[in-house]
């Protein structure tokens, strides 16, 4: 029995210090998975079930000073639906990253795609809360201004600010999506100053 007794105790830990990646190298959340597959960082958490009060927060080292992609799937129900005043998926996000590139970001920009290397257009639906719905959705602690590209692009570019080598910096968004796919893309890019 001490061996029962034991396993309950190591599984109890383990939900109380949050999950690790599944098998396949996804970690779970909120009804989605992430994956740092493609390369370039790496995922160190997940947690949260994706709503305002309870945003799924993402927790990673970024190895490179050039662009790399988070995947994002739909992994399982639950995956938090947008409120009554409007259809689709909402996706309360915080992403919390380690600067383990060795050079200085002063901006950061993240980009959504449906498909990877093609823009995501109006018609597809995903979008930085494009119809804006709420307000004080975006931030970061980090940069001082940020600015929005909706057409052709959904973009936030993060400006003003600075993120010195082994510093962390924290970015929150809300993805939106009016017609939700299986799988899209977080294309996230820091910015090195130029000389």
């Amino acid at each position: 029995m001490p061996s029962i007794a034991r396993f309950a105790a190591l599984v109890s830990a383990a939900l109380l210090l949050g999950a690790g990646p599944a098998d396949d190298g996804r970690w779970l959340a909120g009804g989605y998975s992430f994956s740092d597959e493609l390369g370039g960082f790496r995922i160190l958490a997940v947690r949260g079930s994706g709503t305002r009060a309870d945003p799924v927060v993402l927790i990673q080292e970024l190895y490179s000073a050039s662009a790399v992609v988070v995947v994002i799937r739909q992994d399982g129900p639950g995956a938090p639906q947008a409120e009554s005043r409007r259809p689709g998926m909402a996706l309360y996000l915080r992403i919390e990253t380690v600067n383990a590139s060795g050079l200085a970001w002063v901006e950061f920009s993240y980009e959504l795609q449906v498909h990877l290397g093609k823009p995501s257009v109006y018609g597809d639906g995903l979008s930085f809360d494009q119809a804006q719905a709420e307000a004080g959705t975006v931030s970061a602690d980090a940069f001082a201004s940020y600015s929005r590209d909706f057409e052709p692009h959904d973009r936030l570019l993060f400006r003003d600010g600075k993120v010195d080598p082994k510093e962390t910096a924290t970015f929150s968004m809300l993805i939106t999506d009016l017609t939700p796919t299986y799988q899209f893309h977080l294309v996230q890019d820091p910015r090195i100053p130029f000389s």
